[in-house]
């Protein structure tokens, strides 16, 4: 095998795309600190149980395990960062206030998450602790609405569910809530038939809203028919009541779609939960949602909503970027040269030097100026170059 070649779904990022991705990551993290988000890098790898700690199967499935040639323990790559930045606000910042912290890196899986997916995406989110309100919750949203517009997107589909509905109507029958698991991917794949055989036997009410569930998606309308067909439990009502609220927050600024057995990352999300679709690709660009209980494992519970989104998928979408217009230089070290360059390079002029015996193969860069001496052959002037 040539030594060049990359493992499968794993690719170099070249300039082009390159500029791309670190100028949106830029502009979403100094945006995320116009709201008061704080920066944190958590580590590649950590012990793999503080980094499954309150993850669903689908993670541990999704994340590269190795032993630590120190220790002897197992050490996993993180395959997402949710849980890690949990970990810091829990174990090592231990405030008592309301923390805004954000992260972007890059994160690997062990199999890609749909056909054309990267298995090292660059992974950029924002994260509430501290506040149980929808506020937060709204927020959230509101940070993850305004990304995907400095991206340069106006047209674009917020996707609402809540696994409170769920777990509601669970919490009323014994034996649909021994089969938590099963009904979750059955409601996920939105099988009526796998439905039906399964809640047989269970109490009437509780199978017909399992049954009512699959159905119950659209525009806002929904929420409507869901208050008539799903029993009238606290539970239900106030999830219903917090997708009315943030549906509201968002008209205007997104299509708003309902979703209630739309329940991708039940297992550790514990609220309203949304993902983001854009023109060009099938699967949501951004997710998020509240999950409360995923501090417990790290000693501390902490109310907590947050989102992510993968910078390299959504730069794949973006048209190409313009070249930048540059100046071209000659190769010299004469002081006056030097001074002239850096000059340029202060005030943010891109000033490349032909490096003698080459001619500029640049992707990136457009010279469309020069600098050249004048006719007095004293001074250095830019010169248009058309």
């Amino acid at each position: 095998m040539p030594n060049w070649l990359l493992p499968e779904n794993i690719a170099d990022v070249l300039p082009s795309e390159a500029r791309k991705i670190e100028e949106l990551r830029r502009l979403m993290l100094d945006n995320f600190r116009l709201y008061g988000y704080e920066l944190v890098m958590p580590p590649l790898l950590e012990y793999l149980e503080s980094l499954l700690t309150g993850a669903g199967q689908d993670t541990d499935l999704r994340t590269f395990k190795l032993v630590d040639q120190i220790s002897g323990r197992m050490l996993g790559l993180r395959a997402d960062m949710t849980i890690q930045v949990a970990r810091i606000d829990a174990h090592l910042l231990n405030r008592n206030s309301v923390t805004r912290l954000c992260y972007a890196g890059s994160v690997l899986h062990t199999r890609p998450s749909g056909l054309h997916a990267t298995r090292e995406p660059l992974q950029i989110g924002a994260e509430i602790y501290g506040h149980a309100g929808l506020e937060a919750d709204a927020e959230i949203q509101e940070l993850a609405l305004a990304s995907l517009g400095l991206a340069g997107f106006s047209d674009v589909r917020l996707d609402l569910s809540h696994v409170g509905v769920l777990r509601a109507i669970l919490d009323h029958d014994d034996a649909a809530r021994k089969d938590e698991s099963a009904l979750y991917l059955l409601l996920r794949a939105k099988d009526v038939p796998g439905l039906q055989a399964l809640t047989k036997n269970y109490s009437p009410v509780v199978r017909d809203a399992l049954l009512a569930l699959p159905n119950l998606y659209g525009d806002i309308d929904v929420l409507k028919t869901a208050r008539e067909v799903l029993p009238d439990l606290p539970g239900v009502t106030k999830a219903l009541s917090e997708l009315a609220a943030l549906a509201g927050s968002a008209i205007g600024r997104a299509e708003v779609a309902i979703d209630l057995a739309d329940l991708r990352g039940y297992q550790y999300e514990s609220g309203a939960m949304f993902a983001l679709y854009v023109p060009g690709l099938p699967n949501a660009v951004a997710r998020g949602g509240r999950y409360d209980h995923v501090g417990e494992a790290f000693g501390r519970a902490r109310p907590a909503t947050g989102f992510s989104l993968d910078l390299r998928e959504l730069a794949r979408l973006l048209p190409t970027a313009e070249r930048k217009h540059s100046i071209r230089a000659p190769w010299g070290n004469a002081p006056e040269l030097k001074e002239k360059i850096a000059e340029l390079r202060k005030s943010g002029e891109v000033v490349i030097q032909s490096l003698p015996g080459h001619s500029n193969e640049l992707d990136e860069f457009e010279c469309d100026r020069a600098l050249v001496l004048d006719e007095s052959g004293s001074h250095w002037i830019l010169k248009n170059l058309g």
